[in-house]
């Protein structure tokens, strides 16, 4: 093969492997499942694939302009549109639950495969973050896998049991991994995010997931430097611990807050070992998630992470 569309993902040979051989002996499934942790490369194998199934053509953008392709992503519906994350965040939504893939999408996935390939020797779908699926969605998504016609679907997941078992069933597992440290750095060099390899904390957030990396790295840049220099350091008084607590609450949403949670127990554990301080903000992470009020979460934290310093001198 003279061209490898592979070439540009990194530190997946097994996926690489198994995709180009269907291709290569016309052995290419009716349905896959690319499963693995976020952001290690699933979207872009999926491209990658989806190129060498149409023959090395690369006409197609990042929402798939191709004839024979269709690439679907979760929604939210607002005021009778559905929007996807990115559009959501373009137009300013702030939504609470997370998007999902909806029955109406599964709907359309049936009439774009009824129809013949115009250009493509198939037509393909790719459908990302599949475990956002509800059942009845799933359900109906199973009545097209049971007779795709003249095409392959490429379901992206976390893991197989986040998908109904009915679907895992009828496709060809490609499993996914986190990346070593080798192929960390030769992600981030190569998307101009190099600084993120000093960055240890962040790095441990990621845990070998580029991905995550560059997510976390963004959200970072959120927050005032000034506030995240002072959050690192246990408040030293009590007064400190309700001023900090104020301060967070004003400045950052709840999203960015709970990128803190998980910032702060690596920053924490890094400086102290305590598991208690770790467990603490564990506790924090779980009432944001249940939208308690976020300063009284914050209040509560810095004030037990001061007293469990104060009992320690």
């Amino acid at each position: 093969m003279s061209h490898n569309p592979f070439t540009s993902l990194i530190g997946q040979q097994q996926a690489v492997d198994l995709l180009t051989q269907a291709v290569e002996q016309n052995r290419v499934a009716p349905a896959y499942l690319f499963v693995g942790p976020d952001g290690v490369g699933r979207s872009l194998a999926a491209r990658c694939f989806v190129e060498l199934l149409f023959g090395g053509h690369k006409n197609f953008a990042s929402q798939g302009n191709h004839p024979d392709l269709l690439w679907v992503q979760p929604t939210y519906q607002h005021q009778g549109q559905r929007l996807t994350a990115i559009e959501a965040a373009e137009k300013g939504l702030k939504r609470k639950a997370p998007p999902v893939i909806r029955l109406e999408q599964i709907r359309e996935i049936t009439e774009f495969l009824s129809r013949l390939p115009l250009v493509a020797p198939r037509n393909v779908v790719v459908i990302e973050q599949a475990e956002t699926m509800a059942e009845a969605a799933a359900n109906a998504l199973l009545k097209t896998l049971e007779e795709p016609g003249q095409a392959t679907i490429v379901l992206i997941a976390r893991s197989p049991e986040s998908v109904l078992p009915t679907l895992v069933s009828r496709c060809q597992k490609i499993p996914f991994y986190r990346l070593d440290v080798a192929g960390m750095a030769q992600v981030l060099t190569q998307t101009g995010y190099e600084e993120i390899l000093h960055d240890s904390a962040v790095l441990n957030i990621a845990s070998g997931s580029p991905g995550e990396a560059i997510a976390s790295y963004k959200q970072m840049q959120v927050i005032p430097p000034e506030l995240l220099k002072t959050v690192t350091k246990i408040p030293s008084s009590y007064r400190e611990a309700l001023e900090l607590a104020k301060q967070i609450d004003q400045a950052i949403d709840t999203e960015a807050q709970l990128w803190l949670v998980d910032y702060l127990q690596q920053c924490y554990w890094q400086k102290w070992h305590q598991s208690s301080m770790i467990n603490q903000l564990e506790q924090a992470r779980k009432a944001l998630l249940c939208y308690a009020q976020p300063r009284l979460v914050w209040e509560c934290t810095f004030l037990s992470l001061y007293q469990g310093l104060v009992e320690k001198l």
